[in-house]
């Protein structure tokens, strides 16, 4: 009996922080980066009590959306890239992908932002996942030779700061993109000076930034 009490326990454990996280990427869509935890509590239907057992800090919250929106939107999308057999093309739609997260994740972002929960793990699969199709498309001479992986983050970093500029409701940063990837073609490449190396991780309202 106390080993089902104790299962029965976790199991309301399980499903409160469930409602919690969806709770509160909700109400950062929806109210704003600067929303309350009071707010998202209520929307959750739990106490604030214990919104804070399970989520001591703001920023422990915020962390856990992103998890989940990396583990439901961006994982997937990595294990489509990876399997395309063209990697090129893999690597575009990967690319679109986490573009098309960050924009509309971007009220969540200016609040991890704020409560310093932007860490490099939300990135590590993704930025490996590229790295892995950069490699594959330079073998199969669909992309200019050059590339590095260090090159990978400051071009995202590049292309995801247009977002800030911009109506997060619309694709206007598919111009960029495009603009960027035509300059990845071998056809067009010149040569450029070797990679700087990276001495600090930017801090920017992206999880690719």
């Amino acid at each position: 009996m106390a080993m089902e009490t104790e299962r029965h326990l976790r199991a309301d454990a399980a499903r409160n922080v469930e409602r919690v996280v969806r709770a509160a990427h909700a109400a950062f869509t929806e109210d704003g980066p600067e929303v309350s935890l009071e707010e998202i509590a209520r929307r959750a239907g739990v106490g604030i009590r214990t919104l804070y057992r399970h989520f001591p800090r703001r920023g422990d919250l915020i962390k856990a959306v992103l998890d989940q929106r990396v583990a439901e939107d961006l994982m997937p999308a990595i294990e489509r890239a990876l399997d395309d057999e063209d990697p090129l093309r893999g690597l575009t739609t990967l690319i679109e992908a986490a573009l098309a997260m960050v924009a509309r994740e971007m009220s969540t972002l200016a609040a991890a932002k704020s409560a310093d929960s932007l860490t490099p793990d939300l990135s590590t699969a993704f930025f490996e996942a590229m790295t892995t199709l950069m490699r594959r498309a330079q073998r199969a001479r669909l992309l200019r030779a050059d590339l590095v992986p260090e090159d990978l983050g400051r071009i995202m970093a590049m292309v995801t700061s247009v977002l800030w500029t911009m109506d997060p409701g619309t694709e206007g940063w598919r111009r960029y993109l495009g603009f960027v990837l035509d300059g990845l073609s071998p056809a067009t490449a010149t040569v450029q000076p070797p990679a700087a190396p990276v001495v600090k991780k930017p801090r920017a309202g992206s999880l690719f930034g």
